[in-house]
């Protein structure tokens, strides 16, 4: 008989409608697999099983579960520990929040668990989403399922690393600079950047710039769309909106809709100067736009969109979002070299730099949709290097300025569209001869999912890569 973690998340449900297997039976199926595999890759922060088994339970006897049911009643999933969750500890991966436990769930969270999804626990992240890998003075590192001496990416990387191990079907993660896209490229993982707006990070997430949003990795893009449907419900209030889908429609529909020909751009030369990038993923990308040329698309050569003052701009505005979580005084020193770093340069900055700052990111992102309108997708890399080993991004015996550089070079491709606030998902398309996923990215129009989902769906078909699993599975 087939395992569960071997289905998708949608087959999970459909087993669940049919009879086939339980809520409960599900739950137990993945907190044994978190249970014999997770001291091993610390994919989780906090296992809430008590909690899951409950909810479980309840819908297997027939309880209401809070809602109607969906596509994905029944399915486990797992929430990054950047987002709050009421009455289960929440971390924001630092030694200051250890003992923090919210007394109200973010809307994403009540979305998820209306539509049917049950919680397995808080996934692994660095302290206050900060780093392109995952790691904290709480867990360790979140390890590569393909190969466990290096890192899963981050900051969603204990997401990644629970998907792609089997830990998880789907789960939430969220992305201010490539969160998402790190991660599901270095695991080799289908993950969706959604537009800024097109999930709410209400009651209490705040990000003036713009830049933060949430969304799903998955290892189909069905599942991940089965998954946006759920969240992509605004909150009253929200300061950012991307306009709905029309009445009946789903992004789950869109992701079985053929996309037409499309016209598609594609650059891999990253807007920050000096940086080079590994040839495994420019041969990811060659090999992307392959696959896209032999569906019937127009694939075109484009100069980067962007400027090389783009960095200078995210530096200053995340040094000043950095500072945005409250620490005790006296507190300070408990946080990590990096997360000190990036907090001490914030508070040189004052009003006038970062609005300078946030004006300039704006023209940039104008500038950038102006100059690719023509185009239905942008391909790029996702990454410019491979994963790297867990001590590569290591804190205790590196400087902070170093630290911070290696991290620009690694994830030079990725922060440029939380600028500009557009979709973007990242494609496991490509394996390198040691069997590390590389991913590559395809951006969408402002607002489009839909149309970025369908074009991903056509070519996860043509190039099917759920067949690839790491050797843990």
């Amino acid at each position: 008989m087939t395992e569960p973690h071997e289905l998708t998340a949608l087959e999970q449900a459909a087993a669940v409608r049919a009879g086939e297997v339980s809520p409960a039976e599900l739950v137990r199926h993945y907190l044994d697999r978190v249970e014999r595999l997770n001291d091993r890759y610390g994919a989780f922060l906090t296992v809430t099983a008590d909690q899951a088994i409950a909810q479980a339970e309840a819908m297997t006897n027939g309880a209401a579960a809070g809602g109607a049911r969906t596509p994905l009643s029944g399915v486990p999933t797992a929430i990054k520990d950047l987002t709050p969750t009421a009455g289960v500890r929440t971390t924001y991966g630092s030694r200051a929040y250890a003992d923090h436990v919210p007394d109200r769930d973010a809307h994403l969270v009540t979305l998820l668990r209306r539509g049917g999804m049950i919680s397995l626990g808080k996934t692994n992240t660095p302290e206050f989403g900060l780093c392109c890998y995952t790691d904290n003075d709480l867990a360790g590192p979140a390890r590569n399922p393909w190969d466990r001496d290096r890192a899963a990416g981050g900051s969603s990387g204990g997401a990644a690393a629970a998907v792609a191990l089997g830990l998880a079907p789907v789960a939430h993660g969220s992305d201010g600079g490539g969160s998402i896209r790190i991660p599901a490229s270095s695991c080799g993982l289908f993950g969706l950047k959604t537009s800024r707006g097109r999930i709410s990070t209400g009651p209490d997430g705040a990000d003036v710039s713009g830049l933060a949003v949430q969304g799903p990795l998955a290892r189909s893009v069905r599942d991940a769309a089965a998954m946006l449907d759920l969240m992509a419900v605004p909150m009253p209030g929200d300061p950012h909106w991307a306009p709905p889908l029309p009445d009946g429609e789903t992004f789950l529909g869109h992701a079985g809709r053929e996309p037409g020909r499309l016209r598609i751009g594609r650059y891999a030369e990253p807007a920050a100067p000096g940086v080079e990038v590994d040839p495994a993923c420019v041969e990811a990308w060659e090999h992307a736009s392959r696959v896209l040329e032999g569906l019937g698309h127009e694939v075109e050569d484009i100069p980067t969109p962007f400027g090389p003052e783009v960095s200078d701009h995210f530096v200053t505005v995340w040094s000043v979002q950095s500072l945005g979580p409250a620490v005790e005084p006296g507190a300070e020193e408990a946080l990590r070299p990096v997360t000190r770093a990036w907090r001490a340069y914030g508070r040189r900055m004052d009003g006038a730099a970062f609005a300078a700052a946030v004006g300039g990111m704006q023209r940039a992102a104008r500038a950038s949709i102006e100059a690719t309108a023509r185009y239905d997708a942008v391909l790029t890399p996702t990454l410019a290097a491979l994963p790297q080993p867990v001590g590569f991004f290591d804190e205790k015996d590196t400087e902070p300025l170093d630290n911070l550089r290696r991290q620009s070079a690694f994830s030079a491709f990725t922060s440029v569209y939380n600028m500009t606030g557009q979709p973007v998902a990242n494609l496991p398309l490509h394996r390198t001869g040691a069997g590390l996923p590389v991913g590559v990215s395809l951006v969408g129009r402002p607002a489009g999912e839909a149309a970025l989902l369908a074009l991903c769906a056509q070519v996860e078909a043509a190039d099917p890569w759920i067949r690839h699993r790491p050797p843990e599975w």
